[in-house]
């Protein structure tokens, strides 16, 4: 394999995915058409990207099989035809002892599935509404951290509540990685308050490009998300904000910079060990 290329164009698809999975398929393939035309090489979807509703049962009974099917095939054949590489955000899957998987995919322009990661963070939480989240009683953590490789350098999976512990990324960029993927369905109630902070400071902390698509709008199940899909560089400028409306969100990435800002600043190597306070 020759060494990774130094500048990539990428394409986020910010979707208002519903529960009507055809129609997803639809819009995400519609969309990636025209990322691949307007010049991507590099595609990402975000979380739930093809199945978004706020009941569980609706997301249990629609849940794809375990090798992902029949969403898949049809992903990659897409890769192989308009020859991109893509970032499927998450797709909601049956496992083998009864709860779900949420599980990002990133597929190669030859339309191979060169890496899988399975969400670690499950999203408990009680929004400000009052509302109650409970991804636990559903859905099956995830257990490795993953790295994959590009042709554009090293890219850490990651997937939404991720976001909120930063220890994940610090361990994806001290094994390498220059890109930190974050697919996400954020609340809109606390991607009001956090979105933007927190997906700059994990740039920042890490000196590493941080990629965001994410849904938007409002969704079945009484479930609003942000949208703002995000990208960021090592030095923790926005290049792209994809508002809160649908649409391809483009950005044209140097991964030159990454190694640059982490000349200038290497924190990422000067981790100490100490003692807890007693």
């Amino acid at each position: 394999m020759t060494g990774p290329q130094n500048t990539v164009r990428i394409a986020c698809l910010q979707t208002n995915s519903g529960n009507d999975f055809a129609a997803n398929l639809e819009t995400l393939s519609a969309m990636t058409r025209e990322a691949a035309a307007g010049g991507a090489k590099f595609i990402l979807s975000g979380e739930y990207v093809l199945m978004m509703d706020g009941s569980g049962r609706t997301m249990r009974e629609r849940a794809l099989e375990p090798d992902g099917e029949p969403a898949l095939s049809e992903i990659s054949a897409l890769s192989r035809e308009l020859g991109v590489w893509q970032l499927v955000g998450s797709l909601t899957l049956k496992s083998d002892d009864g709860r779900l998987l949420n599980r990002s995919f990133l597929v190669s322009a030859e339309g191979r599935v060169v890496a899988t990661y399975d969400k670690i963070h499950m999203f408990d939480a009680t929004l400000p509404s009052g509302t109650v989240i409970r991804e636990s009683s559903a859905y099956r953590p995830g257990e490795r951290a993953v790295i994959a490789q590009t042709p554009w350098g090293r890219l850490g999976m990651t997937v939404c509540y991720d976001l909120r512990f930063p220890q994940l990324y610090r361990t994806l960029a001290q094994r390498g990685a220059t890109m930190l993927a974050i697919p996400s369905s954020f609340q809109r109630e606390t991607g009001r308050a956090h979105w933007h902070v927190l997906l700059r400071a994990r740039a920042i902390e890490n000196a590493g490009f941080v990629i965001a698509p994410a849904l938007c709008g409002d969704h079945p199940g009484k479930r609003m998300t942000y949208g703002h899909t995000l990208v960021i560089d090592p030095w923790g400028e926005v290049l792209a904000d994809g508002g809160e409306a649908p649409g391809v969100v483009y950005a044209d990435l140097d991964l030159a910079r990454v190694e640059q800002v982490r000349a200038m600043l290497p924190s990422l190597g000067h981790d100490r060990p100490f003692a807890p306070p007693a």
